[in-house]
């Protein structure tokens, strides 16, 4: 099968639905599929021999984070260059309502069309302004996919339509297998993503780690991501500020050793999150989590039965539920053991199967559809020349 993927969100800028796109082409292509991503890249952003440049992206405010999107005139002439030499059998459009490639590749594209919703925003009214804009574009969707049920409520309630639920995939296996790093074990705690984006919760955790070494003295953060380093730790005790390592942007080996090697896996996100990939990927590690319960997060985590969750922005729960957590062995083999269990539903070899179900489907009532019509015109003809 020709696959056409459109990835709204800049390449060279690591995010969850980057990642899932990633994914799910390597996965695609190793069963044998003809895959080509179109997303936005810098010229000098190195890129996997399937994925075609869009063109630059430009920073732009978007549900709470900051999005780099690509949008224009250019844009839209290399999304319909694109389609026209894929010749795809079904084009798999990423937040297709975002202002983005995905919205211009649904405005262009003829044939089977699969959209999947990742956002999670309950509220936004931008999104329901943008009804009368987008409906044209979005009754072009063959089938729709939702990456959680909470992405899929935010559909139904700002656009309409309905969506089956397909979780994002993670390669469970790669990150069981990773090697844990000497230098990471030892009453660690994880934390991975954007340093500076407020939603990601760091702020929160650094609020909760004065308590935690209060009572676990020889605890430490370890923090992966990009950001400001020296503006992180500002508001700890100076002499806390050495309980803190950052080790900068990781490769995908290291984080697997990261999440394999620390004692406690922390997402203290706000707010803003429709899935929780980072918490699959740690569960698939075998590192215990313990997450703010935004509704995303709970559903990630069986309700709690395979992970821990404190009220969100609430330090104090935070730093209890780490201490708790630290100083019973016991509950953290259990919990990785669950972990481990419960994470298996979202190996790619479940997830890719269900996308690939949803391309079955689409392409065979479009070959329905055209045989159809071939029959009807050859009727047509015939009763003419009677």
């Amino acid at each position: 099968m020709k696959i056409g993927i459109v990835c709204p969100y800049a390449w060279d800028v690591p995010g969850g639905v980057q990642f899932h796109i990633r994914d799910l082409a390597d996965h695609l292509i190793r069963l044998g599929h003809e895959v080509s991503v179109l997303a936005p890249a810098d010229d000098e952003t190195p890129l996997p021999p399937y994925v075609v440049s869009a063109g630059r992206a430009v920073p732009v405010p978007y549900n709470g984070s900051v999005a780099r999107l690509n949008f224009g005139f250019l844009s839209a002439a290399r999304v319909r260059r694109w389609l026209q030499n894929g010749a795809f059998d079904v084009i798999h459009i990423h937040e297709p309502a975002s202002p983005s490639l995905g919205l211009l590749s649904c405005w262009a594209a003829q044939g089977p069309i699969v959209a999947t919703f990742h956002t999670s925003n309950p509220r936004s009214r931008a999104m329901i302004a943008a009804y009368p804009i987008l409906q044209p574009a979005l009754e072009k969707i063959s089938a729709r996919i939702a990456v959680s049920e909470y992405a899929r409520r935010t559909l139904v309630e700002h656009l309409g339509g309905d969506a089956v639920v397909i979780p994002n995939g993670v390669d469970v296996d790669f990150f069981a297998r990773a090697e844990p790093k000497a230098e990471w074990q030892g009453r660690t705690i994880g934390f991975i993503g954007r340093i500076d984006e407020p939603r990601k919760g760091l702020p929160v955790l650094m609020k909760a780690l004065p308590a935690i070494l209060a009572e676990v003295p020889d605890a430490r953060l370890l923090v992966a991501g990009r950001g400001d380093e020296e503006e992180a730790v500002a508001a700890l005790p100076a002499e806390m500020r050495s309980r803190v390592e950052f080790l900068g942007m990781v490769s995908d080996e290291d984080k697997a050793r990261l999440l394999r090697s620390v004692d406690v896996y922390v997402a203290p996100n706000t707010g803003g999150e429709s899935f929780g990939i980072i918490l699959v990927e740690a569960m698939s590690a075998g590192a215990p989590v313990l997450a703010s319960d935004l509704d995303a997060f709970a559903q990630v985590l069986d309700k709690g039965e395979a992970g821990e969750l404190f009220a969100n922005e609430d330090a104090d729960a935070l730093a209890a539920a780490a201490v708790r957590l630290l100083g019973d062995p016991a509950r953290l083999a259990e919990l990785r053991e669950r972990g481990s269990k419960h994470v298996r539903r979202f190996d790619w070899s479940t997830v890719g199967a269900d996308i690939l179900a949803v391309y079955e489907t689409v392409t065979a009532g479009a070959a329905s559809v055209a045989t159809d019509e071939r029959v009807g015109l050859r009727a047509r003809r015939w009763l003419a020349k009677d």
